[in-house]
This record gives structure tokens, sequence and C-alpha cells, in this order.
């Protein structure tokens, strides 16, 4: 039987989940957060921001490698969904 490893909280949050956003809000991961607003039907405004405490924070962490590798992961599954 594999042994279930025990992750900080955080681990595997350093991007917001794609999928699930809304529209003129604010969405944040732990470390990078975006915005898209929107006047109408086009979006006016896409942000991308970066917490640079958190990120030395994650740099920090034993665990580091293996979370950016399920972040970066997650992530493109999310991409790739999305565009189907």
């Amino acid at each position: 039987m594999a042994k279930i490893e025990q992750h900080k909280r955080c681990y595997g949050t350093m991007f917001h989940d794609s999928l699930h956003f809304s529209v003129n809000g604010k969405m944040e991961g732990k470390v990078f957060s975006f915005e898209l607003d929107s006047a109408g039907l086009a979006r006016s405004t896409r942000s991308v921001k970066a917490d640079m405490v958190q990120w030395d924070d994650c740099l920090s962490c034993p665990e580091f490698e293996h979370c950016y590798k399920l972040c970066m992961a997650k992530l493109t599954l999310e991409t790739a969904i999305s565009k189907s």
C-alpha cells in the first residue's frame, strides 16, 4: 500500500484555479493572481501579479520543486480543457 504524504496546506496553490473565475474580480493563488475586467462584450483589461514575499517563501520550501511541478501540471490541464 502506498504511503500518503502530508503536505503543507498551501501545496499546489501557487496559481488560482483558472477554470473557475469571475470577470471583474481578482483571483488569487498563493503567489500569482490575475484580474480580468470587462466592459460590455469585450475584455478591457487583463493583469497578472506575483507576490514576491510569497514567492520567496515558496522558494525556501523543501517541497518547492514538486509543488511547482504540480501547479504547472494543473495549469496545463486547465488550459487544455478550457480550449475544447
